[in-house]
């Protein structure tokens, strides 16, 4: 069986040299800083915040951002956002791209909603996450209710376990797609709810809380909580386009 290193600060600083990494992965991992030198790198998938990553001497970062706004035109859209007429018509946006996204995953069969490709969260999980990030940054933030989580909700990766059931979220629940998409729809009523609502006043107004115990405390404004509600929403939709083309493909 393969090592397993998780949660670990043991390869800080360290240097490998004529070692192979052939199908390792790498998951929720402090990559800055790292150089490679040399080295094969074949038939590689990386996904997450990349910035200033050169190849060959070469920062590949404007292509790959240019390359997803001409996949997702959403995303530069979101970037503009200034005013509340923005944030409004940001969130028409993200319903209407969800609208079409979660047909095409009804149109599946139960069981494929619930089927991780590569090992990445299914669309029922990636639902679930959504959930939670609603909860986090809309209700306890922007609505400053202390408990607003949702028990299907689904954490991200690197969140404490301990510190999820202390919220009243259930990790190890398996529930069905009709469960989560209630759940969903609930909060999506509600970010609908604040951005119908919202004045460019209210988007510079201070949140008091922390999206959910273990965030850093820091000042936060509604503006700043929806934006990151709304990045969420068009990231992992980014990811479930992707995925899905692999459960209609099979």
């Amino acid at each position: 069986m393969a090592a397993q290193y998780d949660n670990t600060d043991e390869f800080r600083g360290a240097s490998f040299t004529s070692a192979t990494f052939a199908a390792a992965t790498f998951r929720d991992c402090d990559m800055r800083r790292i150089k490679i030198v040399d080295s094969l790198l074949v038939d590689v998938n990386m996904s997450g915040d990349v910035r200033n990553f050169l190849v060959n001497d070469v920062d590949v970062t404007p292509f790959v951002e240019a390359e997803l706004d001409r996949r997702h035109p959403e995303r530069t859209q979101l970037r503009a956002m200034r005013t509340a007429d923005d944030f409004r018509a940001m969130w028409d946006t993200i319903e209407r791209l969800w609208s079409g996204t979660v047909a095409r995953a009804e149109r599946l069969p139960e069981a494929a909603r619930h089927e991780r490709v590569d090992d990445e969260w299914s669309f029922v999980e990636t639902l679930r996450h959504l959930v939670f990030a609603t909860d986090a940054w809309a209700s306890r933030t922007i609505l400053d209710e202390p408990m607003p989580f949702h028990r299907l909700g689904l954490t991200h990766t690197g969140y404490p376990p301990t510190d999820a059931a202390a919220l009243g979220i259930d990790l190890d629940a398996r529930p069905s797609y009709a469960a989560v998409t209630e759940a969903r729809a609930g909060r999506m009523a509600l970010v609908r709810g604040i951005v119908d609502g919202l004045t460019d006043t209210e988007l510079a107004r201070r949140c008091t809380r922390a999206p959910a115990p273990g965030y850093p405390e820091e000042p936060r404004s509604v503006g700043d909580c929806l934006r990151v509600v709304m990045e969420e929403e068009c990231e992992h939709r980014r990811y479930m386009v992707r995925d899905l083309a692999i459960l209609e493909a099979r």
